[in-house]
């Protein structure tokens, strides 16, 4: 039986309008495919608290969750992925990558041109059409 993990997303937009992206490292799993940042929700965890702290180790900054974008189950090859997009609002501090190759701030429309890691394609599409 495949290990299930619940992860939570960030999907931060900035006052230009753009959506932050970033890119998997060629250490990761999935390397160098885009995602939303984020990570693993730890036992007895709630989602607000995790996507803080997630983002607060990969990014070094401060977000506000806002409001659920999207909720998608995928599953790859060996795991079962629980992906929870959740719209959040940079409070303090200026995004950097610790994890990531890089970081790139793309406006909705271009979204499609990056290669994006499979369980974060369902929330991409809903940004590309325009869903908020």
């Amino acid at each position: 039986m495949k290990k299930k993990i619940k992860v939570v997303a960030a999907v931060i937009e900035n006052e230009h309008e753009e959506i932050l992206c970033a890119l998997r490292s060629p250490t990761m799993t999935m390397p160098n495919m885009w995602e939303f940042p984020g990570g693993k929700v730890e036992e007895d965890e709630d989602l607000h608290t995790a996507i803080q702290r997630e983002i607060q180790e990969e990014l070094g900054c401060v977000v506000e969750p806002e409001e659920l974008h999207n909720e998608h189950v995928h599953e790859y090859e060996t795991f079962i992925i629980q992906l929870i997009a959740i719209k959040c609002r940079l409070v303090d501090g200026t995004p950097l990558p610790s994890e990531h190759s890089k970081l790139l701030w793309l406006k909705r429309e271009h979204l499609s041109s990056l290669v994006w890691a499979p369980a974060d394609i369902p929330a991409v599409e809903l940004l590309r059409k325009g869903w908020t």
